[in-house]
């Protein structure tokens, strides 16, 4: 444990002028006792750490001090890769893994490019949550993460609705989506037909990593799996359809209000525009419930034509609305204020 905190120091101080003791502190979540004690050990060692006292003191490597303890380890590379995502390597507990990844970059680089990755931090920043959502992190992430790093196969139990089913994977890949952690695995063919499925992290109830590892499929590609199944999930929900007729307004809106496949469809069956500018579309939809919500985020920019029961509801709408608005007439003025 020391040691490895006497390597980050020196890779800390490599990488900048100068620190003072309270930074190190931070850094290496440590006194500055601590600090100062293993600033000791490392001059004795032979490394030439200088500490300057003072209000503006600190430590620095003299002379020019190069370590070449810069190689970076394999889960050091492979966190690298993901540190343009903080929050999911913190949740998946590789935060360590890439900050010492870092470090070593930092070190071995020039000193003129060493601000690279703060400069680049303050540019670019991924937020994977949704809004309004406070995020949360499933419990078994880490262990989940673990065994895919490790291509170890998992026991592992997971809520079904109101069930509980025991599955043996094969973890091939996390995809975090709208701040929800999924997880791709192949059902070992032991235990199932060797498919690949896709399970919600926070459902596991238990996962336990075995000794054993799979041999990966060389052609599974991550991305693309994710990409078709998203594509195939979005069109499995879209079990109903509703006619909806839509101005130019209508039109340029609805791919806002409705899911992206759903709107697609419907614009690339598109009748040509009427007289009046409107075209009518045959929309797919999960339930007439959530057309109704959907639909009445256009407005006036949307007349549903059928099914019947759904169109009613919109005129039983559209009279509360003027009810409470008041009807204007067809100037556009409101017919309830006066000298109108």
């Amino acid at each position: 444990m020391r040691a490895a905190r006497l390597i980050k120091m020196v890779l800390l101080l490599q990488s900048r002028p100068a620190m003072t003791a309270a930074e190190l502190a931070q850094e290496l979540e440590v006194s500055e006792r601590t600090v100062t004690r293993d600033a000791q050990a490392l001059s004795e060692a032979g490394v030439p750490v200088y500490a300057e006292r003072g209000r503006a003191g600190g430590f620095r490597l003299i002379g020019g001090y190069r370590t070449r303890l810069t190689g970076l380890a394999r889960g050091e590379a492979e966190a690298l890769f993901l540190s343009g995502v903080p929050g999911a390597l913190r949740e998946m507990g590789l935060e360590d893994a890439a900050s010492a990844a870092r470090l070593k970059v930092s070190a071995a680089l020039l000193p003129s490019l060493r601000d690279a990755s703060r400069t680049a931090a303050q540019r670019f920043h991924l937020d994977a949550p949704n809004w309004f959502r406070e995020p949360e992190t499933p419990e078994l992430l880490p262990a989940v993460a673990d065994a895919v790093w490790d291509d170890r196969r998992v026991g592992a139990r997971y809520r079904r609705g109101e069930d509980e089913v025991v599955r043996e994977l094969e973890p091939y890949g996390l995809v975090l989506k709208a701040g929800v952690w999924y997880l791709c695995a192949r059902v070992a063919r032991a235990a199932g037909d060797g498919t690949f499925r896709v399970y919600r992290i926070d459902r596991f109830t238990a996962v336990e990593a075995g000794e054993e590892r799979f041999a990966r499929d060389d052609d599974f590609d991550l991305p693309a799996f994710w990409a078709a199944r998203a594509e195939q999930f979005a069109r499995s929900i879209l079990r109903a359809e509703v006619v909806v007729r839509l101005s130019a307004a209508g039109v340029r809106g609805l791919p806002h209000v409705v899911d992206a496949p759903a709107a697609r469809a419907a614009l690339e069956s598109a009748d040509a525009p009427d007289a009046d500018g409107w075209v009518t579309v045959t929309l797919p939809v999960e339930s007439e419930e959530i057309a109704h919500a959907q639909l009445t985020g256009l407005g006036p920019e949307a007349e549903v034509l059928a099914p019947e029961e759904l169109r009613e509801r919109f005129a039983r709408d559209a009279r509360r609305l003027a009810a409470l608005y008041g009807d204007p007439d067809p100037s556009g003025r409101d017919a309830t204020q006066p000298g109108t």
